[in-house]
């Protein structure tokens, strides 16, 4: 096997940090963008929809964060968790939904959309 060089070791190694800093930069970043959607939901004051039953903000900000504890290792990024977590019943299917108060009722998934794209243009 070929000796490296000091220079190429210590630039090697420098890439391997790098890498290693951007990822953890990146999952931090994910996890407070998730969690910024989950405080979101339970402080809007909006009534969840979930198969066809209301329930106050504040149990579907519980009930979407019991479901992203329990299947985290799967979600990637928030868009992920809109996508395949937040948006519909993991039972029947269903869309879960919004109501707000003074405006219309509308999927979770474009409420939350709504939310990502506010707090990524903020930070």
């Amino acid at each position: 096997m070929m000796a490296l060089s000091g220079k190429l070791l210590i630039n090697l190694l420098a890439a391997i940090m790098l890498t290693a800093f951007a990822t953890v930069t990146v999952a931090q970043d994910n996890d407070a963008e998730i969690e910024y959607l989950l405080t979101s939901v339970g402080r809007s004051n909006c009534v969840f929809i979930r198969n066809g039953t209301q329930h106050p903000a504040t149990n579907a900000e519980s009930h979407l964060r019991m479901k992203y504890e329990k299947t985290r290792r799967f979600i990637d990024n928030a868009d992920e968790f809109i996508y395949k977590l937040a948006s519909k019943s993991s039972w029947t299917g269903k869309p879960y939904a919004l109501a707000c108060p003074g405006a219309e009722v509308q999927t979770t998934k474009s409420w939350l959309l709504e939310r990502l794209a506010e707090y990524r243009t903020a930070n």
